[in-house]
């Protein structure tokens, strides 16, 4: 015979951290889904015109910035389990190295930025750029939005909040781990 409770229980009970994390979460997956695939659509009209413009850009500075922002991850990972572990000092060291690194990306993006402006690159050059600037520039605002709930949530180190914290540090992280290929790499 089951229990009760076990019958009641729900495929989303096992998710770390509250449901409404991960329907942002997929929310704003689909955005930046959206966004890439826009950005491919366009790039089949004018695939010369992109690559001459994907010239402009540093690869070894995005490449930097995805082992930057890949480290952070595992760092904020390792703050949610030594939260959960009871190791509060830990995990808020851990959290705190996470969005330090997250400001270090901003930092790096912040210098990309500042090389386009001085090439007299803007959104208008060509359709390469608006997308370029539309979608690294949303990340970026994401990055910056992470950086406050990582930050956050190492003060509350709270495993709960920890949890949602880091799932959503998560995101930022696969979304340039998507971003990183399709604008800087793909021929």
């Amino acid at each position: 015979m089951t229990d009760k409770a076990e019958t009641d229980r729900s495929p989303f009970d096992d998710l770390p951290g509250d449901l409404m994390i991960w329907v942002l979460i997929v929310s704003e997956l689909l955005v930046f889904g959206a966004g890439l695939a826009a950005f491919l659509g366009v790039r089949i009209t004018d695939s010369s015109g992109f690559a001459a413009a994907q010239d402009h850009l540093h690869r070894a500075a995005a490449g930097t910035n995805t082992v930057i922002l890949v480290t952070s991850g595992w760092l904020a990972a390792l703050g949610a389990q030594a939260v959960e572990a009871g190791r509060i000092g830990r995990g808020r060291a851990a959290l705190s190295a996470a969005a330090a690194l997250g400001f270090t990306f901003l930092l790096v993006k912040v210098a990309e930025y500042a090389d386009k402006a001085g090439q007299g690159i803007g959104i208008e050059t060509h359709p390469f750029f608006t997308f370029y600037y539309l979608i690294t520039g949303f990340h970026a605002a994401h990055v910056a939005a992470g950086i406050i709930v990582l930050l956050l949530t190492a003060l509350r180190a709270r495993p709960t909040e920890v949890e949602a914290g880091v799932a959503f540090w998560h995101m930022v992280d696969l979304v340039w781990v998507l971003v990183f290929p399709v604008i800087y790499l793909l021929r």
